[in-house]
Order: C-alpha cells, then structure tokens, then sequence
C-alpha cells in the first residue's frame, strides 16, 4: 500500500485524487446527485470519481463527456472545500449571529484547510454575513441594558469572542455611564432586598454581587448610597460606605 501511494502530495491523498492518473486525459462518463449530503454530485471518470458541491460543478462544467487533466481537478478539489466551507460558516450563522473568530474555531473544528478557512472569513465579511464591529455593539447593548450586566464583565465576554480592543471601547462607548448605572440600581435593590442583617453585612453581599457582575467600584458605591438612602424603613445609618474598587 505504501509502494502504490509514493510520489502522491497529502492534499491529493486526503482530496480523493491521489489515485487519478497523471498526464491523461479524463473523461467524465457520468454525473449523479447524492441523496445526502444535499447539493453535492459525484463524478465519474470511468474507474475514478469523486464528490464536488453544486455550485463548483455548474461552476467547472464538471458535465458528461467533458475532459479533464488531474492538476485541473486538484484546483477544483480546492474550490469544492471553499465551498463547503463558506455553507458550513452558513449553518454556523444561521442559528444565530457570530464573531470572526467563532466561524474560525468552528471551521477548523471541522477539519477546513486554514486556507479555506480564511477564504471564508474573506467572504463573510465581503458579504456582510459577520461584522465584529456591529456585532460587538449589539451584544454590549443587549448585555448590559437588557441582561444587567457590567461594562468589565462585557468587556471579558467580548474578548473571548475575539473582539478586538479597539471594536469593545468603541461598542462600550455606546452604552451611557447613566444607563450603566440604572442597571446596576436595578440588580442591586433585588439582591438588597433579599439580604438580611446588619448594615455593613448587607452592604457587602450587595456590592460583592455588583462586582461579580462586572460593575466597577465607582458605580457599587453609588448603587449603596442610593439603596440605603431608599431604605427609610431601617433607620439612620451613618456608616461610610466600603471601598470596593
């Protein structure tokens, strides 16, 4: 086995074509539709077939009784990854939206050539089917308005999506200290609520919280000042509030 297959490149081993002749003519005998997966065709050339997508076989006139050399099908073998790629990055997005770097992982999760993967990327983007920018400024909006979550929490997600710093300052700037600061009151007074004991007990459990949720200390401090201030019903309370910077 190893005998029959020296001289054959990886590429042409793992593309299906390694066992294609050299230096011939190949005539396509015939063209048949896969029932699965969708939209991929297998072609014969006498003895020798492989698989190609829809779209690279109109694209190549891979159709009965044209003729092909094998330097020929490897470019198209290189083609059909692409495609497979780019409908790959498709399903990936059509679940929901996706940062550069996730389609990325999921390609090469996937096995994708990194040639193909940035080939796709390129695309993509051409395409305007994934926009880090858009995409950082949506999920900021959506985080730290609709899911009270805190501008260094936010800041930590994007980063792990493969934001860039420059696209999270920007997609943060959106989002108004005062916007912050109104979700920030709004976790703070139910974890207040559900806190019990004394005052320097209940200040610290609520302000570790607003931590935890990304809140910085500048805006914890103003959270407790505004709760005890709401909190008419515990008394005067004169303690100074916690550095939680």
């Amino acid at each position: 086995m190893k005998e029959e297959n020296m001289g054959v490149s990886e590429e042409e081993e793992t593309s299906g074509i390694g066992h294609f002749p050299d230096n011939e003519d190949l005539i396509v005998t015939s063209v048949e539709m896969l029932r699965k997966p969708k939209h991929r065709y297998q072609i014969a050339f006498g003895p020798y077939q492989m698989t190609v997508h829809e779209d690279v076989m109109l694209k190549y006139r891979l159709l009965k009784g044209n003729v092909f050399r094998k330097e020929e099908l490897q470019e198209i073998i290189v083609a059909d990854e692409r495609q497979r790629a780019y409908v790959e990055a498709l399903n990936h997005l059509s679940r929901k939206p996706r940062t550069a770097k996730e389609i990325s992982q999921r390609l090469q999760q996937k096995g994708f050539e990194q040639n193909s993967v940035e080939t796709t990327l390129e695309r993509l983007e051409k395409d305007n089917l994934v926009d880090d920018a858009l995409y950082a400024k949506m999920w900021a909006e959506q985080r730290m308005t609709s899911h009270k979550k805190g501008r260094l929490w936010v800041k930590q997600e994007l980063r792990q999506k493969g934001i860039g710093t420059e696209l999270i300052s920007e997609a943060l700037g959106e989002i108004s200290a005062d916007a912050e600061l109104e979700s920030a009151l709004t976790v703070g007074r139910k974890k207040w609520q559900q806190t019990h004991g004394e005052l320097l007990d209940r200040k610290r459990k609520t302000g570790a919280y607003l931590m935890r949720r990304g809140f910085g200390g500048e805006q914890v401090r103003q959270v407790l000042k505004l709760l005890i201030e709401e909190d008419q019903q515990q008394g005067e309370w004169d303690e100074e509030l916690d550095d939680f910077e």
